[in-house]
């Protein structure tokens, strides 16, 4: 799990009405760093299964994507950072996580674009922010965005709403921006090349 992916999980729980019970996948702590791994402790006091392929640190359930071995419509919540390009078959996966979505339940999904092959235990794709659009047209809306560079994007991150877009979307809007604009900032430093500024990649 990385920092920026951490930070966008917490800006949707603090803007979003997230609702209970909360499901990840994807939830397998593999780099020994619980205290930004271990997304639940976003989420005190509040249900929370953490599910994944392998048993480890993190799982409570061994749970594959593309055949959710749960009821449709029994979760609140999903969700799913830097796993999908682990998945070879992202679009089923991504259509079981809507069918297990309640009413009004809301997905929050990342994954990446420029990026290293790396493990855990495959990987299998890179998405582009349209792709990724793509990924979420079984949802009823979606919002999809990004940072680093408007033609090559570094990291592609996404919402998709079962149900209406809901009202506190205008928050996380702005608070989305600056977690953006921030992430540009630290990739230009690491990389000392100037991110030209663009339009951002986002559903309307």
């Amino acid at each position: 799990m990385r920092k920026d992916i951490r930070r966008f999980v917490q800006l949707a729980n603090e803007t979003l009405p997230l609702q209970d019970v909360i499901y990840e996948f994807g939830a397998l702590q593999v780099a020994g760093q619980p205290e930004v791994e271990d997304l639940r402790s976003l989420f005190p006091g509040r249900p929370y299964v953490g599910c994944d392929m392998r048993p480890g640190p993190g799982v409570d359930k061994i749970l594959n994507l593309h055949n959710l071995d749960l009821e449709e419509g029994s979760v609140g919540s999903v969700i799913c950072m830097d796993t999908l390009e682990h998945v070879e078959y992202p679009r089923e996966a991504v259509r079981e996580i809507f069918r297990i979505l309640g009413d009004d339940g809301i997905a929050v999904l990342s994954s990446v674009m420029n990026f290293p092959i790396h493990g855990y235990p495959q990987d299998f794709w890179r998405f582009t922010p349209e792709g990724f659009r793509s990924l979420l047209n079984c949802f009823d809306d979606c919002f999809v965005g990004y940072y680093g560079h408007d033609d090559f994007p570094h990291t592609v991150v996404g919402l998709g709403f079962k149900g209406q877009q809901p009202p506190e979307l205008s928050d996380f809007r702005q608070r989305y921006e600056q977690w953006r604009h921030r992430n540009n900032l630290i990739l230009e430093k690491l990389t000392g090349e100037r991110i030209r500024k663009g339009n951002t990649a986002e559903s309307q």
